[in-house]
């Protein structure tokens, strides 16, 4: 009798699972951008909301929580009802570093997160101010250690692929810098053509506006090769440092405990929107390599990342207080 009531049970609890994923969503998804509006994981965020609020039939809200390296922002999914109306675009930063860089995280990923999917991936620039005497990485290199600790360095915040893609670069340079981290790419690219400070690593999209502007100029990219978009500049590897490489990623997450089926209808449906010509193109436009895959895969790159990186900060020794 105790068995047939356990199967019994178990046979509900399956159905209702499956009709709870078929009922999703029955009201507004908010997706929680951890950056500032009109930084490149806004312009992935709302590219994505755009489609999914039509196959959804409910309103998907944007809501930018920029601040502490994207700490506040996924604390606020983490921390969610775990029902899949709270979605999260989390990156490198707050997913992968985090753990090895702060004694103190306000969630843990590996615990208080569920990964969904890989949207995007893109390789960083070195950026620095149009007037800058170095055109090639050597020269910047050999600018560099003439200022010595006069040189500062944005980021678009601490713990951020920006800041550990030049404090990696930093340690096979040899060069000192003094790091200033702003809350997103838009203002550490201001920072930047303001002569606030005189480098950035980050992603090149964000740097369009400064670009197009002539205030800013690039030296290299932080891809394995040159990128399609952006054939005429060099890797920072074939530079004269073999080997180097930095991807900024992001994905979906949302609160662990998400029923699995849930978790399973985002992703399809995230995966269809990733595969529409049009969403491909416009992401491309903006160099960015289109990701997609199941859950299991994205968090099998994750810790991938963390291993890899983890490795690098504690080389480094970046230690950060939260």
């Amino acid at each position: 009798m105790k068995k047939k009531q356990l199967a019994t049970f178990l046979l509900a609890s399956l159905l209702a699972a499956g009709a709870w994923a078929q009922a999703w969503p029955s009201k507004p998804v908010r997706v929680i951008v951890p950056a500032p509006a009109g930084s490149s994981l806004d312009l992935i965020a709302r590219t994505l909301a755009d489609r999914l609020r039509v196959m959804w039939k409910q309103p998907v809200v944007i809501e930018t929580k920029a601040g502490a390296g994207g700490l506040i922002g996924m604390e606020a999914v983490a921390k969610a009802p775990h029902d899949g109306y709270t979605l999260g675009v989390g990156f490198n930063g707050p997913i992968a570093f985090g753990p090895y860089m702060y004694a103190r995280m306000p969630y843990e990923p590996s615990r208080d997160l569920v990964p969904i999917v890989l949207t995007t991936s893109q390789p960083n620039v070195l950026a620095v101010r149009a007037d800058n005497p170095a055109n090639t990485l050597p020269e910047f290199v050999e600018w560099a250690k003439k200022r010595g600790n006069r040189f500062s360095y944005a980021s678009v915040g601490a713990g951020s692929s920006s800041h550990l893609t030049m404090e990696l670069f930093r340690s096979v340079a040899h060069i000192e810098a003094v790091h200033v981290p702003y809350s997103g790419s838009p203002p550490a690219g201001l920072s930047l053509a303001a002569g606030d400070t005189q480098a950035l690593f980050t992603v090149a999209p964000a740097l369009l506006p400064l670009i197009q502007g002539q205030r800013v100029k690039l030296i290299a990219v932080t891809s394995a090769k040159r990128s399609d978009l952006m054939k005429e500049l060099p890797t920072v590897a074939e530079s004269g440092y073999p080997g180097f490489e930095s991807l900024a990623w992001n994905g979906f997450f949302t609160a662990a405990g998400t029923p699995h089926d849930v978790v399973q209808r985002i992703n399809a449906d995230v995966n269809a929107v990733l595969r529409e010509p049009a969403v491909r193109e416009l992401l491309a436009n903006q160099g960015l390599a289109v990701g997609g895959g199941s859950p299991e895969e994205f968090k099998a790159f994750i810790d991938s990342e963390g291993r890899k990186w983890g490795a690098i900060i504690a080389k480094v020794g970046i230690r950060l207080d939260q």
